[in-house]
């Protein structure tokens, strides 16, 4: 091959920063991931949806959307000449589909999904622009058995794939804004306050002085492991406004802890990066072993205002957190074999590979094509 032939096939190759060829096993890996989590899903009776890749910008990036309106790509309809977006984030379509297609069925709604995003630019931890989203979300209950229903969801559907290490680490967004009310700072003083909890900085906090000050110093502090982080925010004395988002963390804590003890979940009451439309719990996903989070979910509102709670698992890292495939059992069938043979083979668990044409040498071709087995006089023979 020429060099010029190779530039050729390198420049073919070549894709935009941020995008990828998922190549075998690893696509087929995810997409067995994402079949099983679905099947899971559905054991619980969320229903799959599966809303459009594009859609009108006016729909896509209402009510939650609205946050991810510089991460979504547009172009023009050339039939309708509107403009309309690439999803960004599949959750504020099933908000969308809820409200309209669905708007009369019985609440609470259940819903699964799972499909392709596409973003402007991806962050320090995601460099990928394009990644898969599998998630739910349970639409029109505003009990904390619904929060605690969503994250024992995630955990049980991660832990059947085989995901290891797993932590929830759980958030309330709507605490510190009821702190700052309460409180009555200013513009200037609750930024300052905010850039000195999001970088967990004590002497920042300390700068601002007054009764903010200590009182958001001790809720800083009572970060770590549940139900211990909990009680510790018991002991403070809130604000009224700012009691029921410390009850509503604590009841959700606890019906998490009865139902499944053995999930790890820390506590971080003053995290709010990310959480940018959630308004009430939430959570990130965690595994041991995984760069960056492999998943995140919350309370939230949609577009016609309905409480809902739901999470995205990104597929990307869920495929590092769970084990690889095991080896494939990978069968030669050679040229002339009865298709009736070859299916009972295929009943069997086998993959079977069929020769094209007579060979003179079937082993070495087995070998080639990357079979563990040869199919030799009616007997599997391992190559």
């Amino acid at each position: 091959m020429t060099d010029s032939a190779d530039e050729a096939i390198a420049a073919k190759a070549l894709l935009p920063a941020g995008l990828r060829d998922l190549l075998p096993p690893a696509a087929q890996h995810e997409a067995r991931i994402v079949e099983q989590l679905m099947a899971d899903f559905a054991r619980h009776g969320y229903d799959r949806v599966k809303p459009p890749l594009i859609e009108f910008e006016e729909g896509l990036l209402a009510g939650p959307g609205a946050k991810l309106a510089q991460q979504t790509f547009r172009l023009m309809d050339p039939v309708s000449q509107r403009m309309m977006g690439l999803r960004a984030d599949m959750t504020p379509q099933i908000g969308r589909i809820a409200q309209t297609r669905l708007g009369k069925a019985p609440r609470p709604l259940r819903l699964s999904y799972a499909g392709q995003v596409l973003r402007v630019k991806g962050s320090q931890l995601r460099h990928e622009r394009q990644f898969g989203q599998v998630g739910v979300e349970l639409i029109g209950s505003l009990r904390a058995e619904a929060d605690a229903e969503i994250v024992l969801l995630a955990t049980e559907a991660l832990t059947n794939l085989g995901a290891e290490g797993l932590t929830v680490d759980l958030a309330v967004p709507t605490l510190v804004p009821a702190l700052f009310r309460s409180l009555g700072l200013d513009e200037t003083t609750q930024r300052a306050a905010r850039e000195a909890l999001d970088h967990r900085d004590a002497a920042g906090l300390a700068a601002i002085g007054g009764p903010a000050a200590d009182l958001l110093g001790r809720v800083m502090a009572c970060c770590g492991n549940a139900p211990a982080a909990a009680e510790a925010l018991a002991a403070i004395d809130l604000p009224a406004e700012a009691e029921p988002e410390r009850r509503r963390l604590a009841t959700v804590v606890a019906l998490i802890v009865s139902a499944a003890p053995h999930v790890q979940i820390t506590i971080d009451p003053v995290e709010q990066r990310g959480f940018e439309y959630q308004t009430g719990v939430s959570f990130t996903l965690f595994a041991r072993g995984v760069r960056g989070e492999i998943g995140r979910g919350g309370r939230y509102r949609t577009d016609a205002g309905e409480p809902a709670t739901g999470f995205t698992l990104f597929t990307d890292t869920v495929i590092e957190a769970v084990p690889g495939p095991a080896p494939a059992r990978r069968l030669l069938v050679p040229h002339g074999t009865p298709a009736a043979q070859a299916q009972r083979l295929r009943e069997k668990g086998w993959e079977t590979v069929a020769a094209l044409e007579p060979l003179e040498d079937e082993g070495a071709e087995a070998k080639r094509l990357g079979c563990t087995h040869l199919l030799r006089d009616g007997w599997t023979v391992e190559v």
